[in-house]
């Protein structure tokens, strides 16, 4: 039996892949690589010293994914796959919801074709929109403000919805904050196409002198310092999540959110002193305008995925700029350089297959 992971190339996705791994599951990963790299397929396997399936499908081809079902014994599903830029998402509405909605609608209909009726989500903290009060608990009002978010909430109506119809379904959603760090061994990190949207990747790149200076988005918000506070949760400690969300739904049925986060808020000055002290470098930044829609201050309450999946956030904030800082210097042009060094080695058959 092994466990089907969409979106497994990705950054989330492939340190839930080694988790997994490590933790003795069989598992089956499942990109189209546009917001990846196949070099990853290739870490998770030296990390772990595990082979596995890898196919380079895309969700939407309904005939592909029944393939994977159809050559391979799944158990259960942990669907990462989707578009993930809340910029990005303003100005492509239409391919968000398409994409997102659609996949997980043609996964869903596949999973239910062959009777695989456990699944893990991964959400986001995007479904809050603005909250009213911290920290947020997974009872606070819904409401995005943006495309990617509402297609993460769509997708949560859409499982809910799913298991009113069939009780036979078990569904863990996991809304989640802002992933940041890197793998410990430095193989595997969070690697951006173009310039970076998140706040980790561009001050690593500042640090490491491929951008010239960080733009930060206000300092008149009611915090501390004036920038904006967020809740960083080391990625690593996100897989686990994953890890112990998997094994709850194997001996359960139901639909159950959980926050993952440290409950812990920083702001942006703070990231930036924390990162200085990891890496010895400078951070070059500037206060410009800040952007609509970003929120002052957004952190978890993370009682719930501690009572209900044994589950809590260990790493602290100067682990987190470590590793973010150790992946930057072993990977300095991200995956690309592996790529182009070590291309003709990536699909070795005893380690695994890429089709």
């Amino acid at each position: 039996m092994a466990i089907l992971i969409t979106g497994g190339a990705g950054y989330i996705g492939s340190h839930t892949c080694v988790e997994l791994l490590n933790a003795g599951y069989e598992i089956v990963v499942l990109d189209n690589l546009i917001n990846s790299k196949p070099e990853a397929i290739k870490k998770i396997t030296e990390i772990t010293g595990s082979s596995f399936k890898f196919y380079n499908y895309d969700l939407l081809d309904e005939n592909r994914l029944d393939e994977v079902f159809l050559e391979n014994d799944i158990e259960a599903v942990i669907h990462f796959a989707g578009l993930k830029a809340v910029g990005e998402s303003v100005y492509l509405p239409l391919q968000y919801y398409h994409n997102n909605i659609t996949g997980t609608l043609l996964l869903c209909k596949t999973m239910k074709k062959y009777n695989v009726k456990k699944l893990v989500f991964s959400s986001s903290a995007t479904v809050y929109g603005v909250p009213e009060k911290f920290p947020i608990s997974e009872e606070s009002p819904l409401s995005a403000l943006n495309p990617y978010g509402r297609t993460k909430l769509m997708i949560e109506d859409i499982l809910h919805d799913l298991y009113e119809s069939d009780n036979t379904w078990t569904i863990s959603i996991l809304r989640y904050f802002n992933p940041i760090g890197a793998h410990e061994s430095g193989q595997i990190g969070e690697d951006p196409n173009g310039v970076p949207n998140n706040l980790m990747p561009y001050i690593s790149q500042v640090a490491m002198g491929k951008l010239k200076k960080l733009n930060v988005f206000g300092n008149n918000y009611p915090t501390k310092d004036g920038t904006g506070v967020r809740d960083y949760i080391h990625v690593v400690d996100l897989a686990i999540g994953h890890l112990r969300a998997l094994e709850k739904i194997t001996y359960t049925t139901g639909v159950e959110v959980f926050n993952l986060g440290t409950g812990n808020g920083y702001s942006v000055l703070e990231m930036i002193s924390a990162f200085e002290k990891a890496s010895g470098r400078e951070i070059s930044y500037r206060i410009v305008d800040s952007r609509p829609g970003d929120v002052a201050i957004c952190y978890a309450d993370p009682v719930k995925a501690e009572r209900g999946l044994g589950w809590v956030a260990k790493k602290g904030i100067d682990e987190m700029c470590k590793d973010a800082w150790h992946w930057q210097c072993e990977n300095p042009n991200g995956y690309k350089q592996n790529q182009e060094e070590e291309s003709p080695h990536l699909i070795p058959s005893e380690d695994f297959l890429i089709k």
